[in-house]
């Protein structure tokens, strides 16, 4: 009988320790990690981190491989030519079994290489032709930032309230300036939500947009600016990857919303609040998939709900008063659907309010319309496809240049 209670005892003891050292596998990422530290994950950044575009993707990309314990080659840097399919053959030869990159200009080389390398996956941001190239090896992304920038445009609506109710606007209506990059559609996109969500609060609000030709031109962008305030622009925002617009508009004492995070260390007397697409959830999807073997959506796009559209925290110092309260309004409104960002009785085209549209989604050289994208008295954004599609020039809104990359 004591032999049995002995023997009794050893065994609990080692279904203990068995059970102990189970739980901790099971819930310590460290085990996770050293599962997968041998898969590589390989990056192709257009800049590097003095770029807020850039660094808001090597950001995403550092936060979503050490979530998943596996290992991230970076390129930065890398043009938009055959430079981009070397660094994608270079990243296979390191035994990258997933490759990312994140300029619109990358495409065409990314798919080469798809193509050249049939068993690793491509994935790319912004670009338009996965849907139609039915490659099973490249894919694209985006998300529905013009909801944040929506939600920006509020933001700035309420800023622009305060200046025209303390009678410090520059002319006899608020005035806005917006500084782009290229007349993309995603730029276009991001400009006209912007106005919109400044248009919902502050109803006689104009915008002036120029072009600097570049996604990444500090001196461009900061005459980009300069400009604008000199032709009394009351706040500006923009959709370029610099600094250049956020100083200018310190240096002269004009409210900011900026892109891609918050620029109010460098600028907080004039920065109000920043939009962004978060990567890391998108990240962490493909390579997981790319890990277990399964598909990996064609167009994948991030939304609020999948925290893939974030805006950084309102400084209170330059912000008017109860921003923040509205901006958490109308996000709970559009998440409800109550609010449509691109709804067609908010906006008119040529004095007229659209009730159809074709759209270029099935992108080609001439840019052809094929997409009907009015659905139930909205532009529907980034459904077809997820990159961008709008491209309309709506009333309010002045095109100072055009510049076409």
């Amino acid at each position: 009988m004591k032999m049995s209670k002995k023997i009794i005892a050893i065994l609990l003891s080692v279904l203990f320790v068995v059970g102990v050292f189970a739980g901790c596998s099971a819930s310590n990422n460290g085990g996770e990690e050293t599962a997968n530290a041998d898969f590589k994950v390989g990056f192709i950044f257009l800049h590097d981190e003095n770029s807020t575009y850039d660094l808001n993707f090597i950001n995403a990309a550092n936060e979503a491989c050490k979530e998943l314990g596996v290992t991230a080659i970076l390129k930065t840097n890398i043009p938009e030519g055959q430079e981009c399919y070397d660094a994608a053959a270079d990243l296979v030869d390191q035994g990258c079994k997933i490759i990312f990159a994140d300029s619109f200009g990358h495409e065409d080389y990314m798919i080469e290489a798809a193509k050249a390398y049939p068993d690793v996956q491509f994935c790319h941001a912004t670009g338009t032709k996965a849907h139609t190239e039915g490659l099973a090896n490249y894919q694209n992304a985006f998300a529905s930032i013009y909801e944040g920038r929506f939600l920006a445009g509020v933001a700035a609506g309420m800023k622009l309230n305060e200046i025209k109710e303390a009678g410090n606007l520059k002319g006899d209506a608020p005035k806005m300036g917006y500084v782009g990059a290229f007349t993309y559609a995603e730029v276009i996109s991001g400009y006209t939500s912007f106005y919109l969500g400044a248009k919902y609060v502050c109803p006689d609000v104009t915008m002036e947009v120029t072009f600097t030709g570049s996604w990444y031109d500090e001196t461009a962008e900061k005459e980009a600016a300069t400009k604008l305030i000199a032709d009394g622009c009351d706040l500006i925002s923009q959709h370029a990857d610099s600094m250049g617009a956020p100083t200018a508009c310190e240096a002269a004492g004009i409210p900011d919303v900026s892109y891609n995070g918050s620029t109010v260390a460098a600028c907080p007397n004039t920065f109000i609040v920043s939009s962004r697409i978060n990567w890391a959830p998108y990240f962490e999807y493909a390579i997981q998939c790319t890990i277990d073997g399964k598909d990996i959506e064609d167009d994948w796009t991030g939304t609020l709900a999948t925290e893939s559209v974030l805006l950084t925290e309102v400084n209170e110092t330059a912000a008017a008063e109860g921003t923040q309260a509205k901006i958490d309004e109308v996000k709970a409104a559009i998440e409800a659907g109550e609010i449509k960002v691109f709804d067609t009785s908010t906006f008119t085209v040529g004095g007229e309010t659209l009730t159809s549209y074709l759209a270029d989604v099935d992108t080609d050289a001439a840019y052809t319309p094929d997409t009907e994208v009015i659905v139930d008295g909205a532009f529907v954004e980034s459904q077809f496809r997820s990159a961008p599609y709008f491209d309309l020039r709506i009333d309010g809104i002045t095109l100072l240049d055009e510049n076409y990359g």
